[in-house]
Order: structure tokens, then C-alpha cells, then sequence
């Protein structure tokens, strides 16, 4: 029997079975779609403390994130990238003394830490970051936050998790849960079809927004006070050279984040609008695509037109349902809602990119007492996670390139960022481009799509190209198409 099952496969989940693995339980963690296949992958991809959240009163939520940001990018240097942001000023939207104390409160709130230095004022006339915005805008701020593969952080966690000695099912929807006294029988539907029946002695509700929805399939009734926000983004071409990102102010009192993305691309974002309806068919809308262009063209010199949007995509987030009327206002807080009336059923329900690892640690230790286990939490000085053991990722590509002098630069670099010091596991005997085998495009090598395979549980090209890489936004038809073949291939050879 399993100690726990966790149902949902995006960052809180991930991270309890990840934590709950390290405690020595005996864990279970099924997903319906792919690793981090909605919410989690369709996040802003900001690991930070929340500065706009400080005017809404949030000053607890903030200093823990503001401290996770340390903790996190210790796990993943080579993931979790510390990033200047700058904030201009525009005295009819906030005074200045206004963003002034707000980035002192928030300076003040986290640890002190080289890779976060503290706010600054900024004259834009002379700073080159000002020579992006528009002309007229002359003083603002600059604050440090980190940006982060959110997907990839998903999958780092699952990965951990696996390592020690937790099952990881994806493509796998638990269809009916029973409870006992002592125990729950779930009943899944793996990925071909089969009816898989597992008991464990608790069940984590991680589902996110169908977190309602799991517990009617308990035949659970009990509310959960969740309110569903639909978030989206658009990816454009790199607008300026330098990697600092931008906060830019709204008339609506709404925030937009202009930030630099895998190398030759800019990601805008997000829009806060009430969602109803299926969370896995949520798209980002014409009128959202206009709103985040006419945001940036408020103050960036280079227009942006629904044209040159490259990607779109969005989220559903399960925020906690809270008085404010307005969806950008709803905090970004958690809630864990534990039912240990028969055998324990834990739901997750808010929460951020952020926190997740604070979370999952909060989650277990609720738990333990339940299930009779004292084990300690161990992730804020634990191991890193897979890959981030070897300092960020110019320090891992320096390695690699001593390691494998023939191969070139930019791809070292790029496996350097996207798996740290596992890519040389990927790369193996590999001493040159030829003997990584087919080329399918802008760096992608048949070695990689099969370690992709056969570690990191790709089995489509929306996993691989939209997940486990950004590479959607590279490859032409033609090629997403030879790899689409060679995938079905090498899956099915697999069966």
C-alpha cells in the first residue's frame, strides 16, 4: 500500500511527491495530460516575491516568496536566471514615493543576497535601458527578481521525485476514488487503455483548477473556495539587446511584464480575466493579444502588432476566492484543506510558481502526523535538483566545452541551460555534431529527442517542443513534421 497518492502533475504536485519521495514514503504521482501540460507551463515564468502585491497587503505572502527566491535558485542555477527589472515612472499613475516605498518594503521584506541586490533609483535619460521607452519617461527604479523555465521546474521536481523511489504515471486520469477508514482505492487509466487499481493510505489533491472536480469524483461535496483567472501571454521577436526585463504600469491599475526569452525572443504578460468553462481549453483570445501590444506600445519605442506575435498561450489559475471584485487583486496565497474524518484527503488549492517548494513542504508535514511519520522536511538544504549541482549554466557550458572541445559553443550553451550538469549524461560519447545523429533543426540532435524519451517522459511533440523545450518557436512545418515521424516511431518501437 501507498503511503500517498498525488493526483496532478503541475508544480505543487510535483514538489510534494519530490518531498514526500525524500522523506522516505512510499509515493505515487499520476497525472491525466503531460508533466506541467496546463497552469504550470503557462505561468509568466517569474520566480519573485509579487511587488504589486504589496499594495493589496500581501506582506506575508511576499517575504516568503521574496526568501524562496534564494532557496530556489540555489536548487537550479542553471535553470533560475537572477534578472534586473526596471520600473519607470509615470507621476499620473503612482507618485514616486509611492513605487519608492514599495521597493524599500519589498528590498527589506527578503534576505539580503548577492544575487538580488536592493532597488535603485534610475535616471532613464542616461541609463541605456531608458533608450527602449518611449521618449518623455525620465526617472524610474530598477529591482532584481529571477526568471525561470517554469515547465522545466515541473519536470526537475517529478524527475527527483522519481529518483527517489516515487512512481511517476503521466497520461494517466485517476477515474474514481474510494474511501475506506484506514485507505483509499483509486482506480486509473493508464495510457493504453488498462485500468491500473492502486490503495494508498492518503490521497493529495493537486489538480488545480479541477481540484472541485476531483473531490465530486470522491463523492466529496465540501466547497473549496476557488476562483478560476484566466492569464495570458504573447511571445515576439527580442525588442531590445540588453537582459534586463520591464514593469510596466497600466491605466486599468493592472501590471505588464516585458521580459527577455530564450535568447531572441520577448515574453509579455499577463492578463487577469474571471474563466469559465474547461481549464484544458482555455486559449488566449484576439482581445487579449490586443490588450498586452497596446500595454507594451504605452511605453516601449518599438511597436508591437498582433503580427509579430509568435506564440500565444494561457493559463487558468486557482486562485483563492477572496473579496476583491477585481481578478488581478485575488491573492496569490495557498490554502491547504485537510479532511482526516476516514482516510486523510489533503487538497491544494491556490498557490504560486514561487512557493511551491514552501508548499509541498507544508503539505507532508500536515500529513506526517496523520499517517503516523515524523520525518523532518528536507528541501531548503537538501540536494539540488537534477542538473543544478554545478553552479549556473555559464559554468556548466565552461565545463562541457573543456569536456567536449569539438562540439560547438551555442549548443553546449543550450543543453548547459536547459539540463545543467545532466547534459553531459545526454551527451555521452558524443565528441562532435555528427555523432548526435539526425539534425532536426536550430540545435535539436536525435540524441537528445531520445534521452528526452527515455528520461524526461516525451511522448508527442507538443511535450518536447512546448515543454521540455521552447523549440516550437524554431522549427518550421516541415521539420516539426520529420520529428513529429521519428517520435511516433521511436515511442511505438518502445511499446
Amino acid at each position: 500500500m501507498l503511503d500517498v497518492l498525488v493526483i496532478g502533475g503541475g508544480i505543487n504536485g510535483a514538489g510534494i511527491a519530490r518531498d514526500a519521495a525524500g522523506r522516505g514514503w512510499s509515493v505515487c504521482l499520476c497525472e491525466q495530460d503531460d508533466l506541467a501540460a496546463h497552469t504550470s507551463s503557462a505561468s509568466t515564468k517569474l520566480i519573485h516575491g509579487g511587488l504589486r502585491y504589496l499594495q493589496y497587503g500581501e506582506f506575508r505572502l511576499v517575504r516568503k516568496a521574496l526568501r524562496e527566491r534564494s532557496v530556489l535558485q540555489r536548487l537550479a542555477p542553471h535553470l533560475i536566471v537572477p534578472t534586473p527589472f526596471v520600473l519607470p515612472h509615470a507621476a499620473h499613475l503612482r507618485p514616486s514615493w509611492m513605487l519608492h516605498a514599495g521597493l524599500w518594503l519589498y528590498d527589506h521584506l527578503g534576505d539580503a543576497d548577492a544575487h538580488f541586490p536592493r532597488s535603485q533609483r534610475l535616471d532613464l535619460r542616461r541609463d541605456p535601458r531608458g533608450a527602449v521607452l518611449q521618449p518623455g519617461f525620465r526617472r524610474g527604479f530598477s529591482y532584481a527578481d529571477a526568471r525561470v523555465d517554469d515547465a522545466r521546474l515541473v519536470l526537475l521536481n517529478a524527475l527527483d521525485a522519481h529518483e527517489r523511489g516515487a512512481q511517476i504515471r503521466v497520461r494517466t486520469r485517476c477515474e474514481q476514488l474510494i474511501r475506506h477508514r484506514d485507505h483509499w482505492r483509486a482506480v486509473l487509466r493508464a495510457p493504453d487503455g488498462g485500468i491500473v487499481r492502486l490503495r494508498a493510505r492518503a490521497i493529495v489533491n493537486a489538480t488545480g483548477p479541477w481540484a472541485g472536480n476531483l473531490l465530486e469524483r470522491a463523492g466529496m461535496d465540501a466547497p473549496i473556495g476557488l476562483r478560476l483567472v484566466q492569464g495570458s501571454h504573447i511571445v515576439v521577436p527580442r525588442l531590445y539587446a540588453h537582459d534586463s526585463a520591464y514593469l510596466l504600469q497600466q491605466p486599468d491599475q493592472r501590471i505588464v511584464f516585458v521580459l527577455p526569452f530564450e535568447q531572441d525572443f520577448t515574453l509579455i504578460g499577463t492578463t487577469d480575466v474571471d474563466f469559465e468553462g474547461d481549464p484544458a481549453q482555455v486559449e488566449a483570445s484576439d482581445a487579449d493579444v490586443a490588450y498586452l501590444c497596446a500595454a507594451v506600445n504605452r511605453w516601449l519605442r518599438t511597436p508591437v502588432q498582433a503580427g509579430d506575435v509568435r506564440w500565444r498561450y494561457s493559463g487558468v489559475r486557482p486562485l483563492l476566492a477572496d473579496h476583491h471584485h477585481d481578478a488581478a487583486k485575488v491573492t496569490r496565497d495557498y490554502r491547504l484543506q485537510l479532511d482526516a474524518s476516514q482516510a486523510p484527503l489533503l487538497s491544494v488549492l491556490g498557490g504560486k510558481l514561487t512557493t511551491y517548494r514552501t508548499l509541498a513542504e507544508e503539505a507532508v508535514d500536515q500529513l506526517g502526523p496523520v499517517l503516523g511519520r515524523g520525518e523532518p522536511g528536507w528541501t531548503a538544504t537538501g540536494a539540488a535538483l537534477p542538473g543544478g549541482d554545478g553552479g549556473d549554466a555559464s559554468q556548466v557550458q565552461a565545463r562541457l566545452q573543456v569536456r567536449y572541445p569539438q562540439q560547438p559553443p551555442a549548443l553546449l550553451a543550450i543543453l548547459a541551460r536547459r539540463y545543467g550538469t545532466r547534459a553531459g549524461a545526454l551527451l555521452g560519447a558524443a565528441a562532435t555534431p555528427v555523432q548526435l545523429g539526425t539534425h532536426f533543426g536550430a540545435g535539436l540532435y536525435q540524441r537528445e529527442v531520445d534521452y528526452l524519451i527515455a528520461h524526461e517522459w516525451v511522448r508527442t511533440p507538443e511535450d518536447l517542443l512546448w515543454r521540455r523545450t521552447r523549440l516550437g518557436l524554431r522549427l518550421d512545418a516541415a521539420q516539426q513534421d520529420a520529428l513529429a515521424r521519428y517520435l511516433r516511431d521511436r515511442v511505438a518501437a518502445m511499446a
